[in-house]
């Protein structure tokens, strides 16, 4: 995992050269362990690199043998070694690959099936690239299908073109600038971006009806995971006790003793395994942990902070993310704060349970879905939504402090797995239609007896809860508390004439784009970056008018899923919309959320 700062179309790439290398220092928090720089005519390729598969000769930009294409990549390619043997087969001798670096590979499939590369092989991983072609002086940017990695394109007064790994650093050179769209390549000779990848699942309106053995469904995410364990560096797990991490650190404490780059010959690196969790004093998810990592015999390591600590954090976690989105800040500072704790302990990556939840209906809200259409159009519209919500969490709250998150349920190859199946698994009602809990088709797949086991049965079929309310319900409601001080009455009175776009309608709200705009401006390409609809734990906008209970109570906490959650609000709880007064079911998701 890097950061990357790329200008094309420059007057002179040695002018800017220093200007360039200074601005790319704003995200070396992604790369702090070597800094890299291509400078050449009108094109510019600064790299800043966390070294996380073969650290000693991987530094990028990476060339071609003539040295006349550049690559500049965030991310990893899992299944490299077997694009390179496919590569050999096909053009034997003709790539000579100068690194061990996963990502190298690019490069070539580059160089030998042209910008069409990425329709034309299977690459699995998380990414977001830049190619310069100095032969027709021409370039190419990507990201990834899901949007696991952020991406940014711009454009500066000068006429060039900037790409960067994070608004912030965009935004003094940029008037204009976007989130580039995940699953599209740009190629600048056409000047057209494309989707490069289209998966049947993609398709809402394609509904699987073919049933999926169990044991086909454990295998296809143990194999997902066990990819996912490619690293030369200290590795661990980010252990919450629910389903979804839990079963992310069983399968990892099954496989980390030998190194899966040599299929299980070598013994790893670093053998033992070592979980993290993060919460308050007494909070469910720090219990629920420490009886998973007893289990498995990780290596536990336990973080508690304070909702004061929290609070402390707000600002700094507002420019780390670059958003303003109330769920998104709630659960990000505590794993901001973790990942502190987690990078002085050595470990530089770790992997971690996002997408279970979308793909497979894990929020509470689901359990009111009106049908199996509905709830499967609802997944896939979550899936497209990541990149705006927890890919953008995940990743960015992590890489404040230099640590990379890897998200094995949302590995492409998985992904068509667990979109292929007969969506009535999924639902919260059996044949019967009797009630059963969330996610009831991954939990019965990793259900084994005896020695068998996965897990203890009591966190296998353990309510979903989401991460700012496992960390501790006094978290959100201190934010609250804090929101309700700070802010004025008067304040949110006048916030449609501050904030016309994307306007705050709660003081917590209004509190993180008042400080979103400290950092970035009031009403600038920043905020056309952030993801922004009413929601309830967690939902979609369209999902709000599945059930009635639903109006008003539009808070990201599943404590608002009335009849649902173990711990409720009760029927009294009310909060303001955030829509900017837009109905929900009118306005186009695409716009709202640049939803690719």
């Amino acid at each position: 995992m890097c950061g990357i700062l790329a200008v094309f179309g420059a007057q002179s790439a040695d002018t800017v050269r220093k200007e360039v290398v200074d601005i790319a220092k704003l995200l070396r928090h992604r790369g702090p362990d070597w800094s890299g720089v291509y400078c050449q005519g009108s094109t510019i390729i600064a790299h800043e690199r966390l070294a996380i598969v073969d650290p000693d000769s991987g530094d990028q930009p990476l060339f071609n043998e003539t040295r006349d294409i550049v690559l500049g990549v965030n991310g990893e390619i899992y299944n490299h070694v077997e694009l390179r043997e496919k590569l050999e087969e096909r053009a034997p001798g003709k790539h000579k690959f100068k690194t061990k670096s996963d990502c190298e590979v690019l490069l070539h499939l580059y160089a030998e099936d042209g910008p069409d590369f990425m329709s034309k092989n299977e690459v699995c991983g998380m990414y977001a690239f830049v190619i310069w072609d100095a032969r027709d002086s021409t370039y190419l940017v990507c990201r990834d299908p899901v949007g696991i990695i952020p991406l940014y394109m711009g454009w500066a007064q000068d006429g060039s073109v900037r790409v960067a790994s994070e608004l912030k650093a965009l935004h003094g050179a940029c008037k204009r600038y976007e989130e580039f769209p995940p699953n599209h390549v740009y190629h600048s000779k056409t000047d057209t971006k494309k989707p490069f990848y289209a998966p049947r699942w993609m398709d809402e309106s394609h509904f699987p009806t073919e049933e999926i053995a169990l044991t086909a469904l454990r295998e296809a995410f143990e194999k997902s995971v066990t990819s996912h364990l490619m690293s030369d560096v200290p590795y661990g797990v980010l252990l919450s006790g629910g389903l979804d991490s839990s079963l992310v650190a069983s399968i990892m404490s099954r496989h980390c003793s030998r190194r899966v780059e040599s299929d299980g010959r070598e013994p790893a690196y670093y053998p033992q395994l070592h979980s993290f969790s993060t919460g308050l004093e007494g909070s469910p998810d720090l219990k629920a942990a420490k009886e998973v990592a007893k289990y498995l015999g990780t290596v536990h390591h336990e973080y508690k902070f304070t909702p004061q600590e929290g609070i402390d954090a707000l600002k700094d976690v507002i420019y780390h993310l670059e958003t303003f989105d109330v769920t998104t800040i709630r659960a990000a500072t505590p794993m901001y704060l973790m990942a502190r704790r987690i990078r002085a302990s050595g470990v530089k990556m770790v992997l971690s349970g996002e997408g279970a939840d979308e793909i497979f209906g894990g929020y509470l809200y689901f359990h009111k879905a009106p049908n199996a259409a509905e709830f499967h159009e609802e997944n896939v519209r979550k899936v497209k939504q990541l990149h705006l919500y927890d890919c953008l969490r995940a990743n960015k709250s992590m890489m404040a402090w230099s640590v990379e998150a890897r998200v094995p349920f949302l590995d492409r190859q998985f992904m068509e797995t667990a979109f292929s199946f007969d969506v009535k698994q999924k639902l919260c009602v059996d044949a019967d239609g009797k009630k059963r809990i969330e996610k009831w088709v991954l939990r019965k797949a990793f259900d084994l007896p005896g020695s068998r086991a996965y897990l203890p049965a009591e966190v296998l079929w353990r309510q979903k809860e989401q991460f700012s309310d496992g960390v501790g319900y006094s978290w959100i409601d201190s934010l609250k508390a804090h929101a309700e001080k700070t802010i004025t009455d008067q304040q949110v009175k006048t916030a449609d004439s501050r904030f016309p776009v994307k306007t705050p309608r709660t003081k917590e709200a209004y509190l993180y784009r008042d400080m979103f705009a400290s950092h970035f401006g009031e009403n600038t390409s920043a905020a056309d970056c952030v993801g922004w609809q009413d929601s309830i734990a967690c939902s979609s906008a369209v999902a709000l008018k599945w059930d009635k209970a639903f109006q008003g109570r539009a808070d990201a906490s599943g404590r608002s899923v009335l009849g649902v959650h173990e711990a409720a609000y009760d029927t009294s709880y009310k909060t303001a919309s955030q829509s900017s007064g837009v109905d929900a079911a009118e306005e186009n998701d695409a716009k709202r959320a640049r939803i690719a």
